[in-house]
């Protein structure tokens, strides 16, 4: 078999659109709530927010309900989710069928959302550096697979490439380095609960109360041993 050029491949051949045909919505109101969140703790100004690989746009509709003062840009290079999100657009939502990476805009957004990304690009650390012309600050949101239940049992990692296509694993100070290494400044990091996402199998379910009671003791080490909480993060890009 011949080796692709490259792994994005599958997000244009229709491989990645058979096996997730939810195009994040299934998860859209979650990741919302926790942008909301973040945005309250930080106090920034969202008169304009983009997202970055935005799905089929279920967390800008989402975030629209809740910031009616607010300018939502989606980009979606996808065909199959482009198709959906553009269903969506009008009044203060727009969809664009392209990747935003390299660009640098006259008039940055206020706030660019980078939500379970990076982990699929290949060249994850010149995405990143790409993108830091395009807003003047950055919500991102980082499955955290390295951690040491994933990494002893195989498996999930094996299916979260496979399924979900991350290439990339990390934990909190590796996710941490890689934004600061790219050139952004980290102004604030939350975890946040998967146990009522769609990642969550009944597996993951069955360790809901006891990842709970742990993490209420030791949410650091909880994450590190059992996983379970990705990781929000605020950054602004250092100039």
């Amino acid at each position: 078999m011949k080796p692709r050029d490259s792994v994005a491949s599958i997000y244009l051949d229709g491989t990645y659109a058979a096996k997730n045909s939810s195009f994040g919505d299934d998860n859209a109101a979650w990741k919302a709530a926790s942008v909301r969140r973040m945005l309250a703790a930080q106090g920034w100004s969202a008169a304009r927010v983009c997202e970055i690989g935005c799905g089929g746009g279920g967390i800008l509709v989402e975030l629209s309900k809740h910031l009616p003062d607010t300018q939502f840009t989606g980009y979606e290079p996808m065909p199959e989710a482009y198709a959906v999100c553009r269903t969506r657009a009008g009044g203060r939502l727009e969809f664009l069928h392209e990747s935003p990476a390299g660009k640098v805009l006259e008039k940055p957004f206020d706030v660019a959302l980078c939500l379970d990304v990076f982990e699929h690009v290949e060249d994850y650390m010149g995405f990143l550096r790409s993108l830091r012309g395009l807003a003047r600050h950055f919500i991102f949101h980082i499955p955290l697979d390295m951690n040491a239940q994933m990494v002893f049992r195989l498996e999930p990692i094996v299916r979260v490439r496979r399924e979900v296509g991350h290439l990339h694993y990390f934990c909190r100070e590796t996710a941490l380095a890689t934004l600061r290494d790219t050139g952004y400044a980290v102004d604030r990091w939350f975890y946040t609960d998967s146990s009522t996402s769609s990642y969550a199998n009944w597996k993951f379910r069955l360790m809901k109360l006891p990842r709970k009671a742990l993490f209420a003791l030791a949410p650091d080490f909880t994450v590190r041993v059992l996983g379970g909480y990705p990781l929000m993060v605020a950054a602004t890009p250092e100039v």
